[in-house]
């Protein structure tokens, strides 16, 4: 379990180190945006939105690349550890005949299946709807809507012209 806990605090900390600079970025320009328009009493939040998107983009320009360059290396140790690391460990891989000799249900299903035979039904006629009693089996009754409803009042006016 140890691998896995910290593989997920390492997938943390990649998250912060990529958003962290955008953040920063973001925070600063706000702030002096936010400063000069308290010197020149001009409070219009539009101009506070242009500066910081157009400085996270640059972020996003100029470290893409290293972004890139760190997931690629956190999804290859990722998959290294999902299929070298954790299938080489007995205590997180179940045998593949685990279910064979254990009953996880075993206390609520104490008289197995009641309809044991109507099992051997479906099985042996494919594509035939099982019921378990008759009395369930509805009878089919169309849609009492027509293809084409008759048209409202509102419709019906439209249509005489009225």
């Amino acid at each position: 379990m140890e691998p896995l806990v910290e593989y997920l605090a390492k997938g943390f900390l990649l998250m912060l180190t990529i958003s962290m600079p955008c953040v920063l970025i973001a925070a600063g320009i706000g702030l002096v945006v936010g400063i000069l328009q308290a010197v020149t009493q001009v409070q219009e939040q539009t101009i506070a939105a242009a500066p910081k998107i157009l400085g996270v983009f640059l972020v996003i320009v100029i470290g893409g690349m290293g972004f890139i360059n760190l997931l690629r290396n956190f999804f290859t140790e990722g998959m290294a550890i999902a299929f070298n690391h954790i299938p080489k460990n007995d205590s997180y891989v179940l045998a593949s005949d685990y279910f064979k000799y254990t009953t996880p249900f075993k206390d609520e299903m104490k008289d197995g299946f009641k309809n044991q035979s109507d099992i051997d039904e479906i099985m042996k006629n494919p594509g035939k709807t099982p019921f378990l009693d008759k009395n369930q089996k509805m009878k089919y009754l169309p849609s009492p809507r027509t293809p084409m409803p008759r048209p409202n009042l509102v419709e019906t006016d439209k249509i005489l012209g009225r």
